[in-house]
């Protein structure tokens, strides 16, 4: 058995990089170190471990069995260590570098991560975001890991272990192409629910928000298509009579970058707002509540109606709607 005695720190922030980066040189210059020394490091390890760790292949190297059973607890260990130094390190936003992954659904990223780039290439150019998808079926397996720092979407209550923030109470929007027999006088009902809609619905549900809006007044929408992903919606309802009902911020980028026609839909549609969550474990790190208290500055002013779009119900804005219903709704606030 290996003496833990004889790994210290740099020997395993060696081995982290090699398993990463899976090129010793890559890895010499992920660590600011020269070939030899990494080299010189591998071979240390491998006496301490009794294993070859990385075999020699074209185009890099390859983990044996030990190293890839080694890699992910090592990874974790040095990333809860990192963050846990970062959180006592004075932080200064234009002189910071750091990485924050932040797991976002794909109407979080649409609508907030543009200003919250073009906030931090201004503010803390040293400072990375990545991006990684999150929904209500793997945001927590994402914190947990510690594979993102933070997650934004419509998500379920969490555990103890993790803070909410709620962000952006959602307005909906009715988007149709330039022309289309809606775009001209009153929105009924009626005429809402005689065209095929377009549902936006990224785990393959069928029904939406607005489906139960309808329901409860008493009628139905007819669907044209489901869709996973919102880049296809532009060009479909470009070529197509079918409509979209969706967050009215959504709606606002879409209709102003494509040319699109914004309607009021004739229903009133009650929505959870999106959530930031967060691990506890982070409470007190000081980049990390930089970026909360940023992202809840943008959000709120990020606009909640299209500009002269006037609402038909006031409280439109700000709905919240029953609790058993929340864990029924779609990934992502729209109808």
């Amino acid at each position: 058995m290996a003496d833990l005695g004889n790994l210290d720190l740099n020997l395993l922030r060696v081995f982290d990089a090699v398993a990463r980066e899976r090129h010793v040189t890559r890895a010499a210059q992920r660590l600011n170190l020269s070939q030899p020394a990494v080299s010189n490091a591998l071979g240390r390890l491998r006496v301490a471990l009794a294993d070859e760790l990385f075999l020699r292949r074209p185009g890099g190297v390859e983990p044996t069995a030990l190293a890839l059973s080694l890699a992910p607890p090592i990874a974790e260990m040095l990333d809860r260590l990192r963050e846990t130094l970062a959180a006592q390190a004075p932080w200064v936003p234009a002189s910071a570098e750091r990485v924050f992954t932040l797991a976002l659904s794909e109407y979080a990223e649409a609508v907030l991560a543009p200003p919250l780039v073009q906030h931090l290439a201004r503010e803390a150019p040293g400072v990375l975001l990545a991006f990684r998808h999150a929904d209500r079926t793997n945001w927590e397996a994402l914190l947990a890991g510690g594979e993102a720092q933070l997650a934004i979407g419509v998500l379920p209550e969490p555990p103890a272990l993790y803070t909410r923030v709620r962000l952006l109470p959602e307005a909906f929007c009715t988007l149709m192409r330039r022309g289309h027999p809606l775009a001209q006088g009153e929105l009924t009902l009626e005429r809402f629910a005689s065209v095929p809609h377009i549902l936006h619905s990224p785990n393959g549900s069928r029904g939406g928000a607005l489906d139960r809006a309808l329901e409860a007044l008493g009628t139905t929408r007819r669907l044209g298509v489901v869709v996973a992903h919102l880049s296809a919606v532009p060009a479909i309802l470009a070529s197509t009579d079918m409509i979209i009902t969706l967050s009215a911020r959504l709606a606002q980028q879409m209709a102003q970058a494509q040319g699109l026609e914004v309607r009021c839909p004739p229903v009133q549609v009650a929505h959870t707002r999106l959530s930031l969550l967060f691990h506890r474990r982070f409470e007190a790190d000081a980049g990390h509540a930089w970026l909360r208290r940023l992202i809840l500055a943008l959000a709120r002013d990020v606009p909640a109606v299209v500009p002269g779009l006037r609402l038909a119900t006031p409280e439109l804005a700000t709905p919240e709607p029953d609790p058993e219903l929340a864990n029924q709704e779609a990934e992502e606030p729209e109808g």
